[in-house]
């Protein structure tokens, strides 16, 4: 297909394609590119983290961010990173036993110098040339000296990189020294495939996707997080309805009757109380999906005492005016042993067989009432955990519901 203008479908003209120059086509390939962290302790430290390719290390986003200090503004022992650049340095041999060689290096921001010391790392003389942009991070110390912990070129101008990205670290793998590396493979961002249609992200104002992680790492951080969150979000959602729809294709449920003689002497007669206007209307939608061929899956969601239970126990006795049975299954038997009472006390006079089934319920009542639920003459069970045990056998179970906790 030729190439087309954002947002719309039709394609763009020759000229204006010579007026952009040639399409550049992103190259994912390379973000499956292995990432490469030395020493090896911080190699080691990398895979704890799942960072072990190039995309990986792109979608490890940082947590927050946090100020640079400057010279001028350290104190004694304080724990800090700087954004200096380098004036002078060297390097020197520590003959005395079990001392490690040091680099000394002056380092300068816009509001003084100091004596920054790099410990066995002897090659950084050569590497951190007098004019090289770093970020150190370390402990100041007396006499304006700063002992270095971690260090990292800074691709940016001295006192530039006043808002810096923290990420989410482990032993051996600092986040400064997860900031170089993600520094080092910015230019990789824009090898990433846009999954969003430029409609969608017109109408939602959201950036692409690459524009989306360079700005999480060295931007504006919550509107790159923002764009990152909506597609995770969006895919999530499209992928639960897949799954859903896959799962009402597949799924058969035998439809039950209309409803009959015992719920509507239930609820004219029996019931102590008059249904409100919800408890009706929820009861409506239950009529209307347990007369469906496939399953019904109905959350019922309601502050305490609002009457979910009597719903529950309408959609219960539809199943048993159709021949069938209903299960309640509570998540202990305090609660369970309260369900059974309460659909007792909602149903005086009818004639519904109805038992409660828990872990503590005696041998031979256990075996007389699982005779009778295979058998089909139980209609109603209430009970714990103990209802989807293998012994457990339903004649014709139809509509089960189950109780939760918060």
């Amino acid at each position: 297909m030729p190439p087309t203008a954002f947002t719309s479908s039709e394609p763009l003209s020759g000229e204006e394609l010579r007026a952009v120059g040639p399409p550049r086509y992103p190259r994912p390939s390379r973000l499956l590119t292995p990432l490469e962290v030395t020493p090896a302790k911080a190699a080691t430290a990398a895979e704890r983290l799942g960072l072990l390719t190039v995309g990986d290390l792109l979608d490890h986003l940082p947590r927050d961010r946090q100020s640079s200090r400057t010279i001028a503004e350290l104190g004694v022992d304080e724990v800090a990173t700087v954004v200096v650049e380098v004036r002078s340095i060297t390097s020197r041999p520590v003959r005395r036993r079990g001392m490690k060689p040091l680099v000394t290096a002056v380092v300068a921001d816009a509001t003084g110098t100091m004596e920054a010391t790099f410990f066995n790392q002897p090659w950084l003389q050569r590497k951190y040339v007098p004019g090289t942009r770093l970020l150190l991070s370390g402990k100041y110390q007396a006499r304006n000296r700063f002992r270095v912990q971690f260090h990292a070129e800074s691709g940016e101008e001295v006192g530039s990189a006043d808002d810096m990205a923290t990420y989410p670290a482990t032993d051996g793998l600092s986040t400064t020294q997860i900031l170089a590396l993600v520094r080092q493979w910015r230019g990789a961002a824009q090898e990433m495939l846009e999954p969003l249609p430029a409609r969608l992200r017109a109408i939602e104002r959201l950036a692409d996707r690459a524009a989306a992680v360079d700005a999480a790492h060295f931007g504006d951080q919550e509107g790159g997080r923002r764009r990152l969150a909506f597609e995770e979000l969006l895919l999530v959602q499209i992928a639960l309805l897949r799954r859903r729809a896959r799962r009402r294709e597949s799924a058969r449920a035998e439809p039950l009757e209309p409803p009959g003689e015992l719920t509507r002497r239930w609820l004219a007669d029996s019931l102590p109380f008059a249904p409100t206007n919800d408890q009706r209307s929820a009861m409506a939608e239950i009529d209307a999906e347990l007369a469906r061929d496939r399953p019904m899956q109905r959350l019922l969601m309601g502050e305490v005492g609002s009457g979910k239970t009597v719903v529950a126990l309408y959609a219960m006795l539809r199943a048993v005016e159709s021949g069938a049975q209903a299960a309640l299954m509570a998540p202990t038997e305090t609660l369970a042993e309260q369900h059974f009472a309460t659909l007792q006390a909602l149903m005086p006079g009818e004639l519904v067989q109805a038992a409660l089934l828990t872990g503590s319920t005696p041998g031979a009542r256990r075996t007389d009432m699982l005779g009778k639920l295979a058998s089909g003459e139980l209609k109603l069970l209430v009970g714990t955990h103990a209802l989807i045990e293998e012994a457990v056998e339903f004649d014709r179970l139809a509509v089960s519901v189950v109780a939760v906790q918060h």
